[in-house]
């Protein structure tokens, strides 16, 4: 009688193995992207994901691969520059709180008091998100992140402004607070590798984007690698290759 079931050891050999041959893959991943930037620029794809009711801005494909890095890191915080509509800072939360979590941590530009108010109003537990509006790049916003943090384990996903300048002065000021066996998230690298949306003008494209400035981050910045094992099964992401996980 032939075997049939797997072990779950043999399972994941398996899983590991094919995303490894997917990533490899060049023409399917040529096709994968040709669907993304049709289906993104046309019907604006990636603005359709909600948590609990607010928009995500991400792809699920990456809301599950966040999951897996937030599940696998446990952090205490998690440090998110980019709130937009909230929905990702209320999934971060919800995933801290059933990990036994402490906080998210929001960053961003303008954060109007209704979104503050329906972002409280859905938390799993008061307190659970704290919301500051300032530039995440100004020393003030990081010393008071620091404070916030302490020595704590902490994950930082980086999703605002996508230029290179500000995604590198970004990391720069961001990496030394992710903790050993954490996870730096750069947000929006497929922008390298898509023309731009003639519907949605944006300061920031091919040339001048958060993959440009985490090449050159990481130029000068070893404590990072790519975990190839969330790469890898993300046939369609907008992060390829920034899903970093800090060494030691």
């Amino acid at each position: 009688m032939s075997k049939v079931n797997l072990t779950r050891e043999e399972f994941e050999d398996l899983r590991l193995k094919a995303a490894a041959d997917m990533a490899k893959d060049v023409a399917l991943r040529k096709q994968a992207l040709d669907v993304k930037v049709r289906a993104g620029h046309e019907y604006y794809w990636v603005h359709q994901t909600n948590w609990m009711g607010e928009p995500c801005l991400q792809l699920p494909q990456d809301m599950f691969a966040l999951q897996d890095a937030i599940y696998r890191a446990k952090p205490h915080f998690i440090i998110e520059s980019g709130v937009a509509w909230g929905g990702t800072t209320l999934f971060h939360a919800a995933l801290l709180h059933l990990l036994g979590g402490k906080q998210v941590i929001g960053i961003d530009v303008f954060i109007p008091q209704d979104l503050r108010e329906r972002i409280a109003a859905k938390l799993p537990r008061p307190g659970m998100v704290h919301l500051l509006e300032a530039s995440s790049t100004s020393e003030e916003t990081v010393q008071k992140v620091k404070d916030l943090i302490g020595d704590e384990p902490t994950m930082v996903i980086l999703d605002s402004n996508h230029t290179h300048d500000h995604v590198l002065q970004e990391l720069r000021l961001y990496a030394p607070l992710v903790t050993p066996g954490s996870y730096l998230i750069c947000g929006d690298t497929i922008i390298e590798e898509q023309p731009p949306a003639p519907k949605r003008p944006r300061p920031w494209g091919v040339g001048n984007s958060p993959a440009t400035a985490l090449r050159e981050f990481l130029k000068d910045c070893n404590d990072f690698e790519v975990d190839r094992t969330i790469e890898n099964k993300l046939l369609l992401s907008n992060m390829p290759g920034g899903y970093l996980r800090k060494r030691g």
